[in-house]
């Protein structure tokens, strides 16, 4: 009974660490409610199945022993080592795991086969609950850009369209997006690789619009998807955490839902009519609930569709903080000034770009 007491209690004790830790992420940083509820309804369920061992709470504190336990002395080599939530979030639900596993096998050496039995289930349900909040915080690297500079040859009217990326980059464009919907596979790969090889000596980003396995080969900082494209838990099945994944939206429920399945950035749009892109205006209102609303307002955003440095006045005062344009920037006959001229505009309507 000793070595199984301290064994329960020990685990125990880890199991509802970890499930806070997860409950707090899911709560606090997610914002998502189903989630906390869910995690929290499994540390009550936990606590049941323990009161259902046949071992009294109180021989379990009367064995506890920190002081002299060897375990505590032993340190892992990453113990220390988290760089971001996705971390911290792995960390618990490996903790939640072991610990779950190991009371499971105590609670059949304790010949209690139907609290063995609950904690098996529980541990099932922990996985899941755990995967999703890990894969709900994405990579954990995404970055807030100024502005995106969308690339499509066919709106390069005066330059070609690598001037034109190297220009916005010296413009001060801090991400590029290759948006070519015509190409072929293998032109598309060897434009992205171009766009890299252009733009990373610089340390500007570089996502590929739609295309998961042009943005893995050209080693692209990230891929940005439609609505119609691939959905973000299948990208990622794909690429893992090495690529970043935006994702289209012009409502908030499309946004909740990008950011449940782990985006690490939303396009939010249409703010204005666009002849490159005509669709139904979300406009600066849905900004302004995409920032007002905990669960997307944590993910980085870049407001897209007909701005210019004469409207952007409209999506600062909603609160906005990075802005995506195309024809504005591939259609001017220098592309460098322009994206000086919308920065400039970004910046003088953003006290916190002072």
């Amino acid at each position: 009974m000793p070595p199984l007491a301290r064994l329960i209690d020990a685990n125990a004790n880890r199991a509802r660490e970890g499930l806070r830790v997860l409950e707090d992420l899911a709560r606090f940083t997610l914002s998502e409610e189903r989630l906390c509820a869910e995690i929290k309804d499994i540390r009550h369920a936990l606590a049941r199945a323990l009161d259902a061992l046949p071992i009294d709470r109180a021989v379990l504190l009367a064995w506890r022993d920190a002081a002299g336990d060897v375990g505590t002395t032993i340190t892992g080599a990453g113990e220390a080592d988290r760089p971001n939530l996705p971390s911290i979030a792995a960390a618990a639900a490996g903790r939640l795991a072991e610990a779950l596993r190991s009371m499971e096998e105590a609670a059949k050496a304790l010949a209690a086969p139907e609290a063995a039995l609950a904690i098996e289930r529980l541990r099932y349900r922990a996985y899941d609950a755990a995967a999703a909040v890990e894969r709900a915080l994405g990579t954990g690297r995404a970055r807030q850009w100024r502005l995106c500079v969308l690339i499509t040859e066919s709106l390069c009217t005066y330059h070609a369209w690598e001037r034109v990326a190297e220009l916005a980059i010296d413009g001060g464009a801090d991400c590029l997006q290759l948006r070519e919907k015509s190409l072929d596979g293998a032109e598309l790969l060897r434009r992205a690789r171009r766009l890299v090889a252009l733009a990373r000596p610089r340390g500007v980003a570089v996502i590929i619009n739609d295309r998961v396995d042009i943005a893995l080969a050209a080693g692209a900082d990230g891929v940005h998807l439609g609505q119609t494209d691939l959905p973000v838990r299948d990208a990622r099945r794909i690429a893992g955490n090495s690529l970043l994944i935006g994702v289209s939206t012009s409502n908030l429920d499309q946004a909740r839902a990008a950011a449940r399945d782990g985006a690490d950035s939303c396009g939010v749009g249409p703010m204005f009519p666009s002849a490159t892109k005509p669709k139904a205006l979300a406009g600066p209102e849905y900004l302004r609930q995409y920032l007002a609303n905990p669960a997307t307002a944590r993910l980085p955003h870049l407001a897209i569709s007909g701005i210019t440095p004469d409207n952007i006045s409209q999506l600062t005062a909603a609160g906005c903080r990075g802005i995506a344009v195309s024809s504005a920037v591939c259609s001017a006959p220098d592309p460098a000034a322009a994206c000086r001229s919308i920065l400039e505009a970004l910046t003088a309507e953003d006290p916190q770009s002072r």
